[in-house]
């Protein structure tokens, strides 16, 4: 039998690092005033980081006094302090320490190889400094792109964006992007702003990009022939992913057509085809931009999911078959089971979510919908189902139960009875309560029993797209 004595030796390695006077590695952090000298030990920065490993095998490493001397002036002292506890004693703390802090350490960690450093200081910013990202958005979302390897937070701010496009779409925050980021935005299905305005912001950000142009030369009526090719070289990966058959023909008249010779000719043929016989083009085959989810419950991924469980599909799988229309929404139209019914009577299948005090989700997909009809009755169907997630954002713990006994999948309800709906009563209303776990001889037996109280309740009609 192995014993492990983890907690021990951690504390040890921290004595060291703290009291020892026999380091030879003296490590020269920060710059101007904010600067400061720490003390390592080569044999553990060797063991530890690979980054100093390969550093101090090379014959280029700076010893004087018989110290090996490091000076690492993009890295501030607070943040290398948390970098040579981690590297000594495999702790981290981040409870206490400033956004800019946390930054740094991303940015340092990056820079320095702690692989396993870096992918936690990512998961920390995203699952506990929302609002440091979101006030300063601009700034952190080109501190992201500029790491290669920050591919979950780069999505997560770009999902962010699609949440709110049009705010982000103003000229002062559009111009201002790298052509990293505007090209990772412009790809997306779910940049629900209209296209032409799209257009519109790429143009600006394109003069604004251009030697030659810009404040200084912004008048197209006075540009040449180099000025527009200068524009075509700056916007070339930009044009095509933009979906020209999402513009009006009188936007493409009046703000295309004064373009035409910044578009590779080969889309602008297939374009005024399109406008003038209405011929689908044949070689731009992006699909419309996807709109806005209106929902304060979830987040457009998790619909995504849903989507895909509709279709039966893997929940990770590229979904923009169906379109979801807000038609029920309990802070707005009153905890009513008349309204709920009125408002969902004869809108086809319809996705349910609920909110409960815990921040959970729960919902349900009823593939027939509401009938309208005078009398309470049962509907079967193979392909409703009830689900949960963990918050609005959870895609790691999301459950689906499947419906087990069609013949009682869905609660058909009017307005003679308190019922706002039932899904094989494993999933219904008791006076303010969500039950869920009821009778489990009706859906996939994966859900315990509860009831907790309702904050929040929406309803969409599912629409194909």
């Amino acid at each position: 039998m192995t014993l492990i004595f983890h907690s021990s030796l951690s504390k040890d390695l921290s004595l060291i690092l703290n009291d020892a006077d026999d380091f030879n590695v003296i490590i020269q952090v920060g710059e101007n005033k904010n600067t400061k000298e720490f003390h390592a030990h080569s044999v553990i920065l060797r063991a530890r980081s690979s980054y100093f490993k390969n550093a101090l095998a090379t014959e280029w490493i700076t010893i004087k006094n018989n110290m090996i001397v490091f000076n690492e002036p993009n890295i501030t002292p607070s943040v290398f302090d948390l970098i040579l506890k981690y590297i000594y004693t495999g702790e981290l703390n981040l409870t206490k320490k400033s956004g800019e802090d946390i930054f740094g350490l991303l940015i340092a960690s990056d820079e320095l190889l702690f692989e396993e450093l870096f992918q936690h200081v990512q998961d920390y910013l995203i699952e506990n400094q929302i609002n440091r990202i979101q006030n300063n958005f601009v700034l952190v979302l080109h501190t992201v792109f500029k790491l290669t390897s920050c591919k979950k937070l780069q999505d997560y701010c770009l999902e962010s964006i699609c949440e709110d496009p049009q705010t982000f779409i103003a000229p002062e925050t559009f111009r201002s992007l790298d052509k990293s980021i505007l090209y990772s935005l412009l790809k997306r299905d779910d940049f629900s702003v209209k296209e032409v305005d799209i257009w519109d912001s790429l143009i600006k950000w394109g003069i604004e990009q251009t030697p030659g142009l810009g404040s200084e030369n912004s008048d197209k009526t006075k540009w040449n022939n180099e000025n527009y090719e200068a524009l075509k070289n700056t916007l070339d990966q930009f044009i095509p992913l933009i979906r020209f058959v999402n513009i009006s023909s009188e936007d493409f008249f009046d703000k295309i057509r004064p373009y035409k010779v910044i578009i590779p000719h080969h889309i602008y043929d297939e374009v005024e085809e399109f406008y003038y016989k209405k011929t689908l083009p044949k070689t731009i085959i992006l699909s419309p931009r996807t709109e806005k989810l209106v929902s304060t419950i979830i987040k457009p991924k998790l619909a995504k999911i849903i989507s895909n469980w509709i279709d039966r599909n893997d929940p990770t799988t590229t979904n923009d078959n169906y379109k979801f229309n807000l038609i029920y929404l309990m802070s707005r139209d009153g905890f009513d089971h008349v309204t709920f019914i009125n408002k969902c009577n004869r809108q086809g299948p319809f996705v349910l979510l609920i909110r409960v005090q815990s921040k959970k989700i729960y919902g349900g997909y009823n593939p027939i919908g509401y009938t309208g009809t005078k009398y309470d009755q049962w509907l079967s169907s193979d392909e409703s189902f009830i689900f949960s997630f963990d918050n609005n954002q959870d895609t790691h713990n999301m459950k689906i139960s499947r419906s087990a006994n069609s013949n009682f999948s869905i609660y058909d309800c009017n307005q003679n009875y308190n019922y706002f709906f039932s899904f094989g009563d494993m999933l219904y209303i008791d006076e303010l309560d969500l039950v869920i776990g009821d009778n489990t001889s009706h859906y996939d037996d994966i859900f315990d029993y509860c009831k907790i109280p309702i904050e929040e309740i929406e309803v969409f009609s599912v629409v194909n797209n």
